[in-house]
């Protein structure tokens, strides 16, 4: 452990390294009148980061605010803490939160994945609970070909897929599930957005407040260093080029040090030592001080000089600023430091007394007896300014005039190879989901089931956003997002709880931006207020673009469910040869934002499927009320794709391979329209055949449009409507699905 600082003097406050801090001029005077002076170049980055738009939500927070954030089961609500806290029952509660790590882990694909990673986790234990399980939703540029820019992509893919592996599997955290998407607007601007889930005891929630003066603040955990300075928050401000092109190395993470650190607080948490509990994430040190302050409405002074560095001659710019990984800041009860010293030298991990809680409201920060940066906490946390930026709405998408024709037995083998649709074999092979027992349902269905034993509570969650939908229509691609999410969740047997988001766009200084951010997050408000899933908290990441223009507008959802039986889980295989195909929901006439229009003709175009909330609770209590009755041996969402797609998948995802004989009869449909249309409200259930016709009744007895279209069986997928017959081999669909993105990832 090295503790020398370096105290050289401070660089000239000059308007051009005020920009290159992201401060603007106004906010500059701000920071004036809030000190009563100008402030040093270690309170200018203080500053810089912690009014970053990660860190204050600055442009966003007013729109955060229309999302529906109470309910019965909200034990800790969407920013009051590190992550929301939603009761399951019996005592116990789950805690959750979706993070972005795009701007590192397009720096450093694998480091900048890997401590997003870990940083998530951090968020979940510093509440509590124990981890149990992870997902992600990943969004990259096409990998298909052998352009300068594909094969980029593809080293992305390939770094972020590896980094997210293995921090997972090394801190023995399985990764169930997620979701990835391939399209031009990522290139070179990935999404990668992390998700993490613990359980823990309603009695064990932690809170990271700094109270009771006199208390001393603890840093333990891994030693501060230089690797942290391009992380999330400081990545998260509008850069100019200059500062863009000057960023340090994106933070290096250690799994094996944080399964020590997530081990040692847990234990530390069973004490009555703890006062308050803060992770040292986005801004590190410095967020954690003031945060932690302005929550206990203390002040907290600290001196650098104690603090645990592995470089020598850090500055205390550097040493605030680092996002070094796998740290935490921990207010203890005065008295107790013994008890935080011997569990941490027991789990052999560093450990100071760096600080002390005091009464004057203020984050003060000294080298010894030189004080280099005292700001009020309160005003630093959690009063950046806020703005309300101007929006201007785009055109509103308009129908399409014709569908394209093409030969519609080809173009199903085109959409199960695009990389969008195929399988994420390649991905989740390297994920270890096993680990700890507890996955009942391994990635590739349309939602991850895991079983928390010492709860007795068998969980559901997916990840979902169709982005193109969002690019063509926000608002109403917002909704979708929410319903799919909930559709997903209905299919695997669970009754949906709670939210976590991740809002996705572009600079929000431009209008258009902006608007298509105010128009999801009122989507998703509308979907979460249908749905009765309260938002716990989430991320905001903005500035998400590349030359060409902004990222498609992209608002993740993570949703949760619960499943009350475990023979209520459901997959969404085909399970049995004579099994009967239904059809819960209509055919479907949506073409607009299809997947069949953007993969065989290059088009995002239209107006995308229209989503009747009321339509879409009935269908899924009446496919949950069918599933606890025992009648439904398969359920798929049918999404991306349509029906053609739902149905080959069908055939093909479950342990063994089997074909289907469908008959739609005549529905007055063209071939294109029939199978490929993307129309919501609809999943493809199976049954056994002396079943359906009770499937049939109950579901119409809901007010559901319910079909039974074939029967399960035979070596291929065969499809007649309209006096039309289409034929593919099974065995030729599922190479084409499970080989796609592996060959894609093989050529040079």
């Amino acid at each position: 452990m090295n503790t020398t600082i370096s105290l050289p003097p401070d660089p000239e406050i000059t308007p051009a390294v005020i920009a290159k801090h992201g401060i603007t001029p106004d906010e500059y005077e701000l920071i004036q009148k809030i000190l009563g002076r100008k402030p040093n170049f270690t309170e200018l980055g203080i500053f810089s980061v912690m009014w970053s738009e990660h860190c204050s939500y600055k442009n966003s927070k007013p729109e955060l605010k229309k999302f529906p954030t109470t309910g019965p089961t909200v034990l800790v609500k969407a920013g009051e803490e590190n992550a929301g806290v939603i009761d399951i029952g019996d005592g116990w509660g789950m805690a959750f939160k979706m993070e972005s790590h795009n701007h590192p882990s397009a720096i450093e694909p694998f480091q900048g994945a890997a401590t997003g990673v870990g940083g998530i986790i951090r968020d979940i234990f510093t509440m509590g609970a124990r981890p149990v399980f992870n997902l992600n939703s990943l969004r990259f540029g096409p990998i298909t070909g052998n352009s300068p820019s594909v094969k980029t992509n593809r080293r992305l893919f390939s770094g972020v897929v590896a980094g997210i592996a293995h921090y997972g599997n090394c801190i023995g955290i399985p990764t169930i599930g997620g979701e990835v998407y391939f399209d031009e607007s990522y290139e070179g601007n990935p999404l990668v957005n992390v998700f993490c889930l613990g359980v823990l005891k309603h009695e064990e929630i932690a809170r990271g407040a700094a109270k009771g003066i006199g208390n001393p603040v603890f840093y333990v955990g891994a030693e501060t260093g230089r690797d942290g300075l391009a992380g999330a928050a400081f990545a998260s401000r509008e850069l100019t080029e200059e500062s863009k092109q000057d960023r340090p190395a994106v933070q290096v993470g250690d799994p094996f040090k944080e399964k020590l650190l997530l081990e040692a607080c847990l234990e530390l948490l069973t004490t009555d030592a703890v006062a308050g509990i803060q992770d040292m994430g986005a801004a590190g040190l410095t967020c954690s001080t003031c945060e932690t302050a302005s929550r206990g409405g203390t002040g907290v002074e600290i001196d650098l000089a104690k603090v645990p560095k592995r470089e020598t001659g850090m500055t205390p710019y550097e040493i605030m600023l680092s996002e070094s990984q796998e740290r935490m800041l921990i207010i203890v009860e005065k008295g107790k430091e013994h008890i935080v010293k011997e569990i941490f030298e027991k789990w052999d991990l560093p450990y100071a007394e760096v600080g002390v809680v005091k009464d004057d409201g203020m984050m003060r920060v000294k080298v010894g007896d030189v004080t280099v940066a005292e700001i009020p906490a309160r005003q630093l946390a959690d009063e950046a300014p806020i703005y309300h930026r101007e929006t201007k709405a785009k055109p509103a998408p308009k129908p399409l005039c014709e569908i394209p024709k093409t030969d519609v037995g080809l173009a199903l083998g085109k959409l199960l190879a695009d990389p969008s649709i195929a399988s994420k074999q390649w991905v989740y092979r390297q994920y270890d989901h096993m680990v700890r027992d507890g996955t009942m349902v391994l990635p590739g269905s349309d939602a991850a089931v895991f079983i928390v034993r010492e709860a007795n509570k068998i969980l559901a969650s997916t990840s979902d956003c169709n982005a193109i939908y969002c690019s063509l229509d926000p608002r109403e691609g917002a909704r979708l997002a929410v319903a799919e999410a909930a559709r997903n969740l209905a299919c695997s047997g669970a009754v949906p709880l709670a939210v976590t988001d991740n809002l996705n766009f572009g600079n929000p200084h431009k209008p258009e931006n902006f608007w298509q951010l105010r128009e999801c997050v009122e989507g998703v408000a509308e979907g979460c207020v249908a749905f009765n899933t309260p938002v716990t908290g989430g991320n905001v990441s903005l500035y998400n673009e590349n030359p060409s223009g902004a990222i498609d507008p992209t608002p993740t959802i993570g949703m949760v469910g619960i499943i009350k039986d475990e023979s209520h889980v459901t997959t969404s295989a085909f399970k049995d040869a004579g099994d009967a195909v239904i059809l819960l929901g209509e055919l479907g006439d949506e073409m607009g934002g299809s997947h069949y229009l953007k993969v065989l003709f290059g088009r995002k175009e239209g107006v995308p499927p229209r989503i009747d909330f009321a339509k879409e609770i009935v269908l899924q209590n009446t496919l949950r009320d069918l599933i606890a009755k025992g009648l439904v041996k398969s359920a798929h969402d049918c999404a991306e794709g349509g029906l053609a797609v739902t149905l080959a998948e069908s055939c093909i995802c479950g342990e063994q391979t089997l074909g289907a004989e469908i008959d739609f009869g005549t529905t007055g449909l063209a071939p294109e329209l029939l199978l490929y249309n993307e129309s919501q409200t609809r999943v493809v259930i199976s049954a056994a055949p002396e079943n359906a016709e009770a499937v049939l009744k109950l579901a119409k007895a809901g007010g559901i449009a319910a079909r039974r279209i074939g029967t399960v069986g035979g070596a291929q997928l065969a499809v007649k409507a309209d006096g039309n017959e289409q034929r593919w081999k099974i065995a030729e669909l599922s190479d084409t699905w499970y080989g796609s993105i592996s060959s894609c990832m093989s050529e040079a």
